[in-house]
């Protein structure tokens, strides 16, 4: 009996509720491989890799591998499903729509977000226009993010970020190298201020998201995918710095949420809505807080001393683990930044 996308759709979902939407905009052949993929393996895949003339790659926890045209893991390069040129070109007609054009704004920034938050990254031959990235053609190479929602996996966060005699949150920065779950612990973060926590003493909250990226809410057509709290307002697809102030001045947030903050207007952003007596929580890339300090939108946030809460996180057994919780006295005190 042939197979059917149908059947291909049932297959992949027992590896996560993740995998619809991701094998929608991939096409019939390599949907076939991925729905051969073992569903322990599938649960653990963070990336999928298409790139012409190459071979087939999942980037999962423990590293990447690449895919026979049946499924099975091989290390063996003369095994690997090699994706086909014109592979490269159906997934982006799936991607946009057909339409890669109207993306062209996403696509200068080097990604597209799909419904589900997957982000997908994107190289190929850059277009210039005086000197500045006006789009990409001749599209060489595919990188799907999967987004997971997990629920939960801010579990151990909450307890040391909630100011119990405010009854709101303390001022949050969550920081990690990639690929640790910061955007994972910052959606689940924000369902549960948003939500309220009663077990750790926290009433529901008014959130504002930004959501740059749409990758936390998993927006489409504007409205929430995925479970942030039945009392966050979120703004998708716009730019963090303006977003933070359109929320600020719009929607009396009583927390501010956005990911990813390091440009000097977002931190001048930040500092309106600390002024205006409004908690944060947003992530940063970084291994330490010392690699952080060097940069200089950060390091004028730090001797700002108004975040109480600086949280890192890692992956030694999974991703999301608190691997250390630091207050605004101890960043004076490991020296990051001079009194």
């Amino acid at each position: 009996m042939a197979t059917t996308t149908k059947d291909i759709f049932s297959g992949a979902s027992r590896g996560g509720d993740a995998w619809p939407e991701v094998l929608s905009v991939l096409p019939l052949n390599l949907r076939k491989i991925i729905a051969g993929v073992r569903p322990e393996i599938l649960c653990r895949v963070e990336e999928v890799r298409i790139r012409a003339l190459r071979p087939l790659m999942l980037g999962l926890d423990s590293g990447d591998a690449m895919l026979t045209d049946g499924g099975a893991l091989t290390d063996n390069l003369h095994k690997a499903y090699r994706v086909g040129e014109e592979e490269v070109g159906r997934c982006l007609q799936l991607i946009s729509g057909s339409s890669i054009y109207a993306l062209e704004e996403e696509i200068r920034n080097g990604f597209i977000t799909i419904l589900g938050g997957h982000r997908v990254g994107l190289t190929g031959k850059t277009v210039l226009d005086q000197g500045k990235v006006k789009t990409l053609k001749y599209f060489s190479g595919i990188n799907i993010r999967i987004s997971r929602e997990i629920t939960g996996s801010a579990g151990s966060l909450m307890p040391r970020i909630i100011d119990r005699e405010g009854g709101t949150i303390h001022h949050t920065m969550i920081f990690s190298p990639p690929r640790c779950g910061k955007t994972t612990v910052l959606r689940d973060a924000v369902r549960m201020i948003s939500d309220g926590a009663p077990e750790c003493g926290l009433p529901g909250q008014v959130v504002g998201l930004v959501d740059e990226r749409s990758e936390i809410a998993g927006c489409y057509r504007g409205i929430p995918r995925r479970n942030i709290g039945i009392r966050t307002d979120v703004l998708d697809g716009c730019p963090k710095a303006e977003g933070m102030v359109m929320l600020l001045r719009s929607m009396g947030p009583s927390v501010i949420a956005t990911d990813e903050i390091g440009r000097p207007e977002d931190v001048r952003a930040l500092e309106e809505v600390l002024n205006a007596g409004v908690r944060v929580i947003f992530t940063v890339h970084g291994s330490s807080l010392e690699e952080l300090a060097v940069r200089p939108a950060l390091n004028y946030l730090f001797r700002l001393n108004m975040i109480d809460r600086y949280v890192l996180l890692g992956r030694d057994l999974k991703a999301g683990l608190v691997k250390g919780v630091f207050d605004r006295k101890s960043i004076f005190e490991k020296g990051v930044v001079s009194c």
